[in-house]
């Protein structure tokens, strides 16, 4: 599965320099609002220590790990949704996102412009989720229109996503999000920003950070990370976080030619996780090979462990773990 995440939050508040510091890539990164006008798109490698234990082990020639692709937009501001700035015109640029950063400025330093004239990271973040909720409720006003003129024909499916539709507007009027209602296929359809899981970061040190801004992300139900960007933070913890956030796991293939990670969702069986592959082997799927990574690497090998009894064959229903060395069987 392709991990894809958004970067969101108001001008000069680290956005570009986070994108910089995962990507190394150089951008434009300015002390002024809408430095970024145009989508930036990097592809970063998911730091997993095994892939380098598996190439070693099976001598392969290539080692591929897992990416995930990180979208920066242009900052929002106040009122973006009415047209002040530029970022509201690129929301849409990560409606395919399977998450969203929030990055929330928490350091006080006056020599970096502050569009809102001083930092407060709890002011910044309930600016940035009333233009995803206006965002979203201008997507929802749209198609429950359309919903609902279907609905009037007898048609039972448009008649329940009007219903969710109704419901989720009634929720956004009042600047509650649609992350209960994530799992409606209307929602997944609609890709919308408030449906998604968020993962704040709090750019700054420990000590910026206050207590009313924790609780604040609590009540949210999301997840943070503190890091003070100016000097190149730990961008493995961001990732890893993401994985934790969304359920996240990684299981691999390896061999002579290449030791590769593979994203899937925690609780996937192995069809599914044989799909991320190639899409055929969903379907074609028989069997899955399997050993523990940390059985493998305790053998020495495929063919050692296979000896010892820790190669197990899988069916359908095998549900995979994190970690598993996986050989595909497939018609």
């Amino acid at each position: 599965m392709k991990l894809s995440i958004g970067i969101v939050g108001l001008p000069n508040v680290g956005k570009s320099t986070l994108f910089k510091l995962l990507t190394k890539q150089e951008i434009l990164i300015a002390n002024y609002p809408f430095a970024t006008i145009d989508p930036n798109v990097g592809i970063v490698p998911v730091p997993d220590e095994r892939l380098a234990v598996l190439t070693k082990l099976s001598k392969s020639k290539k080692t591929v790990p897992a990416v995930v692709e990180f979208y920066d937009i242009a900052g929002l501001v106040k009122g973006a949704h009415e047209g002040e700035g530029l970022g509201n015109q690129f929301l849409s640029h990560i409606r395919e996102c399977k998450a969203i950063v929030q990055v929330l400025r928490c350091f006080t330093s006056g020599d970096i412009i502050h569009v809102e004239g001083s930092a407060d990271p709890v002011r910044d973040l309930d600016i940035i989720n009333a233009e995803l909720v206006f965002k979203d409720l201008e997507t929802v006003t749209k198609r429950l229109d359309k919903a609902e003129k279907e609905a009037r024909s007898g048609d039972k499916a448009a008649m329940h996503d009007a219903g969710i539709l109704k419901a989720i507007k009634e929720e956004l009027e009042k600047g509650v999000g649609a992350r209960a209602h994530k799992n409606e296929s209307i929602v997944r359809e609609l890709n919308l920003l408030t449906a998604k899981e968020q993962i704040f970061l709090l750019n700054g040190a420990p000590e910026d950070v206050s207590e009313a801004l924790k609780e604040k992300i609590a009540e949210m139900k999301g997840g943070y990370v503190v890091m003070n960007l100016a000097e190149a933070g730990n961008i493995d913890e961001l990732i890893k976080k993401a994985y934790e956030i969304l359920g996240l796991a990684s299981f691999f293939t390896t061999g002579e030619d290449e030791t590769r990670a593979w994203t899937i969702e925690r609780g996937w069986k192995a069809p599914q996780a044989a799909g991320t592959i190639h899409t055929d082997f969903e379907k074609s799927f028989i069997r899955a090979e399997v050993v523990g990574y940390d059985d493998l690497v305790a053998a020495g090998g495929w063919s050692q462990a296979k000896q010892k009894g820790k190669l197990r064959l899988e069916g359908k229903d095998y549900a995979v773990k994190d970690g598993d060395v996986m050989v595909i069987r497939h018609g």
